[in-house]
């Protein structure tokens, strides 16, 4: 159950989130895993199969964020849980948590035969990865239905950016592969679910602002400062976080260019926020600060990408880089 503090806050953001749950039906149209999997290239795996990277030959980069994404959305039973304490199970918040779930499942489903019937990763070192993640379980905690919304808002939107470009780069790098095309879409698909996630959650903040604006303010500073991607838990994450950001798949300026300017500063308008406690401005002055310093940073870790992708093209090394 949500703690007895957020009670009020749901109660009077409801009315808001039937109007954006109504929204999402009308445009998040349905969409079908068998459809988008080309299953057509799939055969029988024997008992003593030994995975060959030359089935499917793609760059270690783009085979690190399928994944990484894909063990993300393995997850799901653990979000729930965590989304159930924050919203509870009343009214439209257990309408749009099971809503929000059947449509994460989807994502796997898609994901999961596509990688089988291509072979584009090892299904053993995928299945023991799997095991290993949901026995884990370990998933981001906000503390409160505020930090809560922050929080999804801006990880459904780096999600969407993530399986976005992995599918740019999947087209990019498997050449002629038949299966290129189909990864490239299912990705696309599963983008686009999470871009309209995104936007309920960036909506139900953005009215939350309205609500208790000092409240919010300081939740974003938490979310902001302390923000990491639901995939911590995973082997090996770090490595295949790092792969993943050589390539611009997801990287810190992604993240301050397409989430922190565009959606703290320019559509819930930080700076603009009224009616603040004392508390409140403090924070929002350290937020400000935050994005700065993480806009610094990241357009020197970008120059340093930039310099080492040239060195490597002089040496004539094969570079799989998004633009």
């Amino acid at each position: 159950m949500p703690q007895d503090v957020d009670l009020p806050l749901l109660s009077q953001l409801a009315p808001t989130a039937e109007r954006l749950y109504e929204r999402h039906l009308a445009t998040c149209k349905p969409w079908y895993p068998h459809e988008a999997v080309p299953y057509s290239l799939g055969r029988t795996f024997a008992p003593d199969y030994t995975w060959d990277p030359e089935d499917f030959v793609l760059p270690d980069a783009v085979r690190s964020a399928l994944f990484v994404n894909l063990l993300t959305e393995d997850n799901l039973p653990y979000y729930f849980e965590t989304i159930n304490r924050m919203y509870g199970r009343e009214d439209i918040w257990r309408t749009w948590s099971h809503r929000w779930t059947a449509e994460e499942n989807r994502h796997a489903i898609a994901i999961r035969d596509y990688l089988t019937v291509t072979r584009a990763i090892d299904p053993k070192a995928l299945e023991d990865a799997r095991m290993a993640q949901m026995s884990g379980g370990e998933v981001p905690q906000p503390d409160s239905a505020i930090d809560g919304f922050v929080y999804v808002a801006l990880q459904e939107l780096a999600t969407r950016i993530a399986h976005r470009n992995t599918g740019k780069l999947l087209l990019q790098g498997a050449g002629d592969h038949p299966g290129a095309q189909s990864g490239y879409d299912v990705m696309a698909r599963v983008a686009a679910d999470e871009n309209f996630h995104y936007l309920f959650y960036r909506d139900i903040t953005t009215e939350a602002i309205k609500v208790d604006p000092s409240a919010v303010v300081c939740a974003i500073e938490r979310q902001v400062k302390d923000f990491e991607m639901p995939g911590s838990g995973i082997i090996g994450f770090a490595k295949h976080a790092a792969a993943i950001a050589n390539v611009g798949i997801y990287n810190l300026m992604l993240h301050h260019e397409q989430i922190l300017v565009p959606v703290v500063l320019r559509h819930w308008a930080l700076e603009k926020i009224e009616g603040l406690n004392a508390e409140a401005e403090q924070a929002r002055i350290r937020i400000i600060r935050q994005i700065e310093r993480l806009g610094t940073l990241a357009r020197r870790l970008s120059e340093r990408a930039r310099t080492t992708a040239e060195r490597a093209a002089e040496r004539g090394e094969a570079q799989f880089v998004l633009a």
